[in-house]
């Protein structure tokens, strides 16, 4: 062992402990809610915030921020206008990828699946739950469109006020999408980039798992 190593080891007490994404358990939606927990926990900044990346017909891909509201069996929630970029895209490639890192603890989980509509029963459930302001701003915003003028968009605002001045209903062209992994992988930052990453895929109808170099 070179005189660097040792020195570093001495330095780096958990250089070579055991590995800690290791202990992760078998099934993987079980490993996702503890690292999640954690996540929270540890008081993350929007712990449940997600990068979603979609592609089109020429496969360019595009990506941007989200929500996970909810891990619903084998399933991963999340709720948009149907009719946007990425609703459109996902229409006609209903494949995804989802990427949540929470960089207090120095982690990220990749999820790849593919994706379609909740039931509408239970988009009608979350969107009561909703504040008025942003059941409101579902009916008023034609996400992706063009907009001459951001006064377009206030004046459909208020005309919806005034159309729904008891309960809003759900727009039809807005609601869940459930993504349906079928690869889930599990990054655990480390020292000298020796980072830690344990994949689980779900193959002849059950989850099998690996570790991978950083």
């Amino acid at each position: 062992m070179s005189e660097w190593l040792k020195a570093y080891r001495e330095n780096h007490a958990d250089f070579d402990q055991p590995s800690a994404i290791g202990s992760l358990p078998s099934d993987p939606y079980t490993a996702f809610s503890q690292w999640f927990d954690a996540a929270v926990q540890a008081k993350e900044r929007e712990a449940n915030a997600f990068v979603l990346s979609t592609s089109n017909a020429e496969l360019q891909a595009s990506a941007r921020i989200l929500y996970l509201k909810e891990l619903l069996g084998q399933q991963f929630i999340f709720y948009t206008n149907y009719s946007s970029h990425k609703g459109q895209e996902l229409s006609k490639n209903p494949k995804a990828s989802m990427l949540f890192f929470w960089p207090q603890l120095m982690r990220q989980v990749r999820i790849e699946g593919s994706v379609q509509q909740i039931d509408p029963a239970i988009s009608d459930a979350y969107f009561a739950s909703r504040p008025r302001e942003s059941q409101l701003g579902a009916w008023a915003s034609q996400q992706s469109e063009s907009l001459t003028d951001r006064s377009e968009l206030i004046a459909r605002f208020e005309a919806f006020d005034l159309q729904f001045p008891g309960a809003v209903p759900r727009p039809p062209h807005w609601g869940g999408f459930a993504l349906e992994p079928h690869y889930m992988e599990f990054w655990q930052g480390q020292p000298s980039r020796l980072h830690e990453r344990r994949v689980y895929e779900f193959s002849q109808n059950q989850w099998k798992s690996k570790l991978l170099n950083p």
